[in-house]
């Protein structure tokens, strides 16, 4: 590997902020297929004091993915305070992610089966910009989750859904945006740009006002150790034409309720980070060498994109395979540019947890 190239394997999960995390993972598993654990603990989070008032804050964190394919959640529970609501109806436009996409091999089975369970689903079926039918639904916690059609997958799974393909977020600058999204994290190519009113958009708050909506894809297949499972994804920028949009998390802390980080997982973090430094995007947050989950182990670090959002990077040196067994896989020592052996990956399968 080139010692000044980074390599970006994919999003590897969207964080969020949950009143009660076992719960919420319930929920995930059952609804989503999100049954494999890689970390579940409770620990102190002491290197985010930027956007923790300035104090360690202690939490309970489980990051869960689906082997189907795509990238996961990391489910997030402060306990040592309540987590708080946004201050105001958040509304589409408003600054920060405000849905996250989910893979779906059947959009027509998905709906019909979260009708079939009574869940929140806010939509009809729906055609996109690019034509392709997709829906909406609420979790719980009204966080809001946009059901997509896939085709690509990891592993051949006897399920509907897969896991995140992508976020749409609020931003104030289109322009400004782009150039940070395809720069920094390879979604170089625009899928459409369009504005006006939008036929998906009109059940969701504010959703029936005129937008700019831009639809970024990453021109060439990612590389690393996890690409195969985390697959391709897609990031969507909607800018208000009506309003002056809102900051999602402002006057709260980063971990209170909602989407609170997009993480993507990537190799070579000294060479990111002298990057993100160039372009006016300097890592707010460095855990420097090795952080350790007691299950996982890696360095991660954070950014603001042009307008607070927080997104995350996580080099992976450790995961669990089969914890019970001290069976851990060190990625140190492997290639850092070829996807992990199908089989190792799918050996996850084997820490599955069945409701």
């Amino acid at each position: 590997m080139d010692n000044n190239k980074t390599i970006i394997s994919g999003i590897q999960q969207i964080g969020i902020g949950i009143p009660n995390v076992h719960e919420a993972w319930k929920w995930y598993r059952q609804n989503f297929g999100f049954d494999i654990p890689l970390f579940n603990e409770a620990a102190e989070a002491n290197l985010m004091l930027p956007y923790t008032n300035g104090k360690p804050q202690k939490r309970h964190a489980i990051l869960a993915v689906n082997l189907k394919g795509g990238g996961g959640f990391e489910i997030w529970q402060y306990k040592s305070r309540k987590p708080e609501y946004p201050k105001f109806d958040v509304k589409l436009g408003d600054l920060g992610i405000f849905v996250t996409k989910i893979k779906s091999s059947n959009i027509s089975l998905a709906f019909h089966n979260f009708k079939q369970k009574g869940l929140n689903v806010i939509s009809n079926i729906v055609k996109t910009p690019k034509n392709e039918e997709s829906f909406f639904v609420k979790d719980p916690y009204n966080n809001i989750f946009q059901i997509e059609k896939s085709n690509t997958w990891f592993k051949n799974e006897n399920k509907i859904f897969g896991g995140s393909g992508g976020v749409i977020l609020g931003v104030r600058n289109i322009e400004r945006s782009i150039n940070f999204y395809s720069k920094i994290l390879g979604y170089d190519e625009i899928v459409y740009d369009k504005q006006g009113q939008f036929d998906d958009f009109q059940t969701l708050p504010d959703g029936d006002k005129n937008y700019r909506r831009v639809l970024l894809k990453h021109s060439k297949p990612r590389k690393g150790h996890f690409s195969r499972l985390l697959g391709p994804s897609t990031i969507e920028l909607v800018k208000s034409l009506d309003r002056e949009p809102k900051k999602i998390f402002e006057g709260r802390l980063w971990g209170d309720l909602g989407f609170i980080h997009l993480c993507f997982d990537i190799i070579g973090m000294k060479n990111l980070k002298q990057k993100c430094k160039e372009m006016n995007h300097p890592f707010t947050v460095d855990s420097s060498n090795s952080f350790d989950m007691g299950e996982a182990a890696g360095h991660f670090a954070y950014i603001e994109d042009p307008d607070g959002t927080l997104i995350e990077f996580v080099e992976t040196h450790k995961i669990p395979i089969l914890k019970k067994i001290g069976w851990y896989l060190n990625l140190k020592k492997r290639n850092p540019e070829k996807p992990l052996p199908n089989w190792i990956l799918k050996s996850l399968s084997l820490t599955k947890v069945k409701d």
